[in-house]
């Protein structure tokens, strides 16, 4: 028996565990935090981690000695979804040390070859995902391609622009442009700056918002786009907003006619599906998985990493063609819609956990 101290006992439905060791908020935790609720309305699984949001159905960490060996089904087993290295050592060390009957699952997002350890690991998993066929051009042994996606209710175009341009403080006597995330070097927020430099120059109406926060490492990155702008007059039109909550960046989304991501380094990103979602078409540069989410002459326009003036041209050539800007923002709301729901991102994976849990 265990001890009086120790937690309560898992329950022995539970069929998945979605591991998230880490503290600190990332991809991988949002990735969790948005998947689980919605997956446990058609499977039993739960998260399992040092903080996770009281939304989620979870199982305290320190449970995890205390699971049943074996799982609800007719083979006993459950599935541990393993997502960084850390997670995919608790998985062994449950099955292998504790005689857990697990079978394990990892998803892959990297794209660049893996260390000795990460592929060591990967060789002694079950299954894997990868989030893009570039990660999985990076993966020795066979997987599965699953990308993420959002919640396109949430994501959607506004009921009326010009009122919630006035509510956030936006001017609505020109197009709105946006770039939003961690501003630093790989994000590609210099990039942004520099064509958005030149672009305001000809389209005189237009703003261009810059969103996210830059950490103490960045802080002189963020100081230099700044004075960037003020150097070229541009204050009122290049504007550096605040960070604002998860909850609020919809809206954000919503006042946009064009969203720009510069990034020279992306495991996947998600802000231009969130930008199509809500009806705004998008120039990306070809990093991450970019190419797979923006359909290229339907949705927007694909440049390569670092290159400013591509990106002001393909924004250029965008904005100055009112019909072609109204046609791709249709399109970009319905390639999100079809191709990019988290519905259908958390379908598939159910669909690979259920194959995985009827395995012998």
């Amino acid at each position: 028996m265990p001890p009086a101290h120790a937690p309560h006992i898992v329950p022995r439905d539970i069929e998945v565990i979605a591991p998230n060791f880490k503290k600190r908020l990332s991809g991988v935790t949002a990735t969790v935090v948005r998947l689980v609720p919605l997956q446990a309305q058609s499977i039993g699984i739960v998260a399992t981690g040092p903080v996770l949001p009281p939304q989620v159905p979870q199982i305290p960490l320190a449970s995890l000695p205390w699971l049943s060996r074996r799982g609800p089904g007719p083979g006993g087993w459950r599935v541990w979804h393993a997502r960084r290295n850390v997670e995919m050592i608790g998985g062994l060390a449950l099955r292998y040390l504790l005689g857990k009957r697990l079978k394990l699952l990892f998803t892959s997002a990297s794209q660049r070859k893996q260390t000795g350890l990460t592929r060591w690991l990967i060789r002694r998993m079950d299954a894997v995902i990868a989030t893009s066929e570039k990660t999985a051009a990076y993966l020795e042994g066979p997987s599965t391609v699953v990308m993420h996606g959002i919640d396109t209710a949430g994501f959607a175009p506004p009921e009326d622009r010009s009122a919630l341009r006035a509510k956030l403080g936006i001017s609505d006597a020109g197009p709105v442009i946006g770039c939003y995330g961690r501003i630093r070097a790989q994000k590609g927020t210099d990039v942004y700056v520099d064509a958005m430099t030149d672009l305001l120059q000809k389209h005189q109406t237009a703003t261009a918002l810059v969103m996210g926060r830059a950490t103490d490492s960045h802080r002189d990155f963020d100081a230099g786009l700044r004075a960037k702008a003020n150097a070229a007059g541009l204050a009122d039109r290049l504007r550096f907003m605040p960070e604002v909550p998860t909850e609020d960046m919809a809206d954000w989304y919503r006042i946009l006619d064009l969203y720009i991501a510069p990034q020279r380094w992306e495991g996947f990103g998600l802000t231009p599906i969130e930008a199509m979602a809500c009806g705004c078409p998008v120039v990306a540069t070809r990093v991450g998985a970019f190419e797979a989410l923006v359909a290229e002459g339907e949705t927007g326009i694909l440049v390569d990493a670092g290159d400013a003036e591509g990106m002001r041209a393909a924004a250029d050539a965008i904005l100055s063609d009112p019909e072609k800007l109204s046609v791709w923002s249709r399109n970009a709301r319905s390639r999100a819609v079809t191709e990019f729901s988290i519905e259908k991102e958390a379908a598939t994976l159910v669909g690979i956990y259920r194959d995985l849990l009827g395995a012998s």
